[in-house]
């Protein structure tokens, strides 16, 4: 071959080779540092309520040395929020509840939720990126435990938020009264939902009734759905955590929920009732794998206001 022709045939070549550097660069780099606000308004309160911003945060999956991610989460309580919505998997890292106390701290006060991911339970341990992208992630039998116990005191007896694993609490903000059940992480099957409904016979009427749930799995949507959820909050997915540009599907969702809803808002319908579903990307990614490319970094900030 001679030396135009190998040219030829080598510069496209070379121009994904580039392409693929320049990703790399973007993804690792920039991107998973591009934290931002998703803000959506419901119709779902009774006639008459107060408007509520609920702040919906999760998978974190923090380390100490993210010092970046840290201080832009402590801003957050300038969204003033009436409710926090805290979806699992906080720490990514054995000592990620040092970092966790910086970005929550100035949420002290304002009612809080949340149930745990496998990560809030079990450290990271090294594994082959690329699995991700062959399907849902498997058990891991090898790992070592988080101080789980530390970072529920923090968030329950700290900041005054109510875990709701397998189980169901009521309480009152800005004058309306909101039941709110979750459970404990689906994606590891350790979620309990036939413990709810006796729960649930107890707590008064409410005025709203939210599911929240780390892995948004569809028969966890469904159990809420039927025990008469109003609005749905999960994370898990990292919204796919690598999506092609402008594409609505992410290319994983690491459950079964349908890739088209493992970003963001859109309605889960079982049973003849449609709900509204909040999916969040999350502000995080495991330590040993750390990009996100066309996923930023997120949080949500979800409005209810009245029908």
């Amino acid at each position: 071959m001679t030396g135009p022709v190998l040219k030829a045939a080598l510069a496209p070549l070379g121009v994904a080779g580039a392409a693929a550097v320049g990703a790399t660069v973007w993804g690792v780099g920039i991107e998973r540092y591009l934290f931002t606000v998703r803000y959506h308004a419901l119709r779902v309160l009774p006639k008459g309520a107060e408007p509520l911003r609920v702040l919906h945060v999760s998978d974190a999956h923090m380390a100490p040395w993210q010092h970046r991610k840290q201080e832009w989460m402590a801003q957050l309580a300038e969204l003033e929020p009436d409710l926090v919505v805290n979806t699992g998997d906080n720490l990514g890292h054995r000592d990620g509840l040092t970092g966790i106390r910086t970005a929550f701290a100035p949420l002290r006060g304002i009612p809080g939720l949340f149930v745990h991911g496998s990560n809030d339970y079990q450290e990271p341990s090294p594994r082959n990126p690329l699995r991700y992208f062959l399907g849902p992630s498997g058990t891991q039998p090898k790992h070592k435990h988080l101080d789980v116990g530390a970072l529920d005191r923090f968030l329950g007896d700290d900041l005054g938020w109510h875990l709701v694993d397998d189980t169901a609490v009521s309480f009152e903000v800005k004058g309306t009264r909101i039941t709110a059940m979750g459970v404990n992480d689906a994606h590891r099957k350790w979620d309990h939902p036939e413990l709810l409904p006796p729960i649930l016979d107890t707590l008064d009427a409410a005025d709203l009734t939210l599911g929240v749930m780390h892995a948004p799995y569809r028969r966890t949507l469904d159990e809420f759905v039927d025990l008469g959820a109003d609005v749905l909050f999960g994370g898990h997915t990292h919204g796919g955590q690598v999506r092609v540009p402008f594409s609505r599907e992410a290319l994983v969702a690491n459950c079964d929920i349908p890739l088209d809803q493992a970003r963001g808002l859109s309605e889960w319908t079982h049973g003849g009732r449609t709900v509204p579903l909040n999916v969040s990307a999350g502000l995080g990614h495991s330590i040993y794998a750390p990009v996100r490319f066309g996923c930023r970094p997120e949080v949500s900030l979800v409005t209810l206001l009245p029908r």
